[in-house]
């Protein structure tokens, strides 16, 4: 494209009141990525590697006993769910994780374990190479509500990268305004877009909303494999 001509004359866009190519415009910060690993220069480091600060026992609240070693913490196998003592909000969230390499089950007793985004909407997290399962219990369904996309899992043993890109519901006196929705990419692959959530997570029942803050703690469960974490961060997002 060419240059822009003199923008004085050009049609004013109805959703910012800016003209169109308008200098004026405010421009999008700028990001860099720093630190090692690096992440974005917005964003807040959830778990680099070094220790589980910032983490905690979902239900009691003591620090969380999972297994932090060579840059990975691991489940620990009983000692229940973990969660950020940070509370967030929309955004974008980038999780690294692995299955364990020794393979041991089958179908949900594989490999799982999940992302709570605020705590109560589950991605799902399950070794799925080679080993079906309920359609909406797959790695990167929103568990039991749908079923993702595509499978782009790696083999056990293997790092997997998720980005998830999420904006909460919006309550107004103990009603909803305006559902959940979320965007999920494994491994590079769309596996939800712009998902529409029925509510939070549930077992076996249908979802329903209650009112929540409109910010809350990340939790990652514990669901008896030895699955591995890695390189957790967290762009905070006005949309």
């Amino acid at each position: 494209m060419s240059n822009p001509p003199d923008t004085n004359d050009n049609p004013v866009l109805p959703d910012s009141g800016y003209r169109v190519h308008d200098e004026s415009r405010p421009q999008p910060p700028v990001v860099r990525f720093e630190g090692n690993p690096p992440v974005p220069s917005d964003a807040v480091r959830l778990f680099g590697g070094g220790s589980l600060d910032g983490w905690v026992n979902k239900k009691t609240g003591e620090p969380a006993q999972w297994k932090v070693e060579d840059g990975t913490m691991t489940v620990v196998p009983g000692t229940g769910d973990i969660r950020t003592t940070r509370e967030l909000g929309d955004g974008q969230l980038h999780v690294e994780f692995r299955s364990p390499e020794i393979i041991k089950g089958k179908s949900q007793g594989r490999g799982n374990s999940g992302i709570f985004l605020m705590g109560l909407y589950e991605i799902q997290v399950l070794d799925n190479y080679d080993n079906p399962t309920y359609a909406d219990g797959t790695v990167g369904a929103v568990y039991g509500q749908y079923p993702p996309l595509a499978n782009p899992i790696l083999p056990p043993g293997e790092w997997n990268v998720f980005d998830i890109i999420w904006k909460g519901p919006v309550f107004n006196d103990g009603s909803l305004v305006s559902p959940a929705v979320v965007t999920v990419l494994l491994n590079g692959v769309v596996q939800q877009h712009a998902r529409v959530l029925q509510g939070p997570t549930q077992h076996k029942v249908l979802a329903a909303y209650e009112p929540h803050p409109p910010k809350l703690p990340l939790s990652l469960q514990d669901h008896g494999d030895l699955v591995g974490f890695r390189n957790i961060w967290f762009r905070e997002i006005t949309f």
